[in-house]
C-alpha cells in the first residue's frame, strides 16, 4: 500500500472514529456523496460488489477482477432469499448501495436498495411486507455479546456484517450507487 493510501485510509479510521463517539443515537441516513476513487490516488478501483452468501465473502470488483475480498456475517436465517420482514434472511439478487449513514447504530452503513421490484412483487403476491433497511454495515456500537461472538456467528437481522477495519475499506472503495450482486 502506497504512503497515499495508508494516509488516507487512517484519516478515514480517524474521521469514522469520532463521528461513531459522536453519533447521537437517532439514525440518520444520507444520499450517497462520494466519488469513485481513481486509480491514480493509490487506490484501487472499483466498479462493482460482490456476496457469495455460501462462502461468507463479500468481494469488491473491478470489472471480472477481485480487487478486495471481506469475510461476512449474514442474518440468523441466512439460507435462501428474504421474502418479508423479520425473516431474518439476507437477500438474493441485483441490487445498489444507494444511502451512507457515517451515523448508524453500528459502525459505519451502506443501504442496499433492497426492495427491488421482484422482491416487492412477491411479498404483494404474498400479502407480505417484504421489509427494508438492508445495510452493509460493521459491528454494533454497543456490543451485546462478547466480541469472538461476531467473527464466528450469522448475528444480522438480514443485513451484511463486517469487521470495523474492513468497513472503512468498503467505504472508501465503493463508488456511488455501486451495483450490489447477493448469490446463494
Amino acid at each position: 500500500m502506497t504512503r497515499l493510501a495508508r494516509l488516507i485510509l487512517s484519516s478515514a479510521v480517524l474521521a469514522c472514529a469520532a463521528l461513531a463517539v459522536s453519533a447521537d443515537t437517532l439514525a440518520q441516513t444520507e444520499r450517497v456523496m462520494m466519488r469513485s476513487t481513481a486509480p491514480s490516488e493509490g487506490l484501487p478501483a472499483v466498479d462493482r460488489v460482490l456476496v457469495r452468501k455460501s462462502e461468507r465473502k463479500l468481494y469488491l470488483m473491478h470489472g471480472e477482477q477481485v480487487v478486495r475480498s471481506y469475510k461476512v456475517a449474514l442474518g440468523l436465517n441466512p439460507t435462501g432469499q428474504k421474502e418479508r420482514a423479520g425473516d431474518f434472511r439476507t437477500p438474493e439478487g441485483r441490487y445498489y448501495l444507494n444511502r451512507r449513514n457515517p451515523r448508524s447504530d453500528y459502525f459505519l452503513s451502506i443501504q442496499v436498495s433492497y426492495p427491488n421490484d421482484n422482491d416487492q412483487q412477491r411479498a404483494r403476491r404474498n400479502h407480505w411486507d417484504a421489509g427494508g433497511s438492508i445495510m452493509i454495515h460493521g459491528l454494533p456500537n454497543t456490543l451485546k455479546h462478547e466480541p469472538g461472538y461476531y467473527d464466528t456467528t450469522d448475528w444480522t437481522d438480514g443485513c451484511i456484517a463486517v469487521s470495523n477495519g474492513d468497513m472503512v475499506e468498503i467505504w472508501l472503495l465503493t463508488p456511488d450507487n455501486a451495483q450490489i450482486d447477493i448469490l446463494p
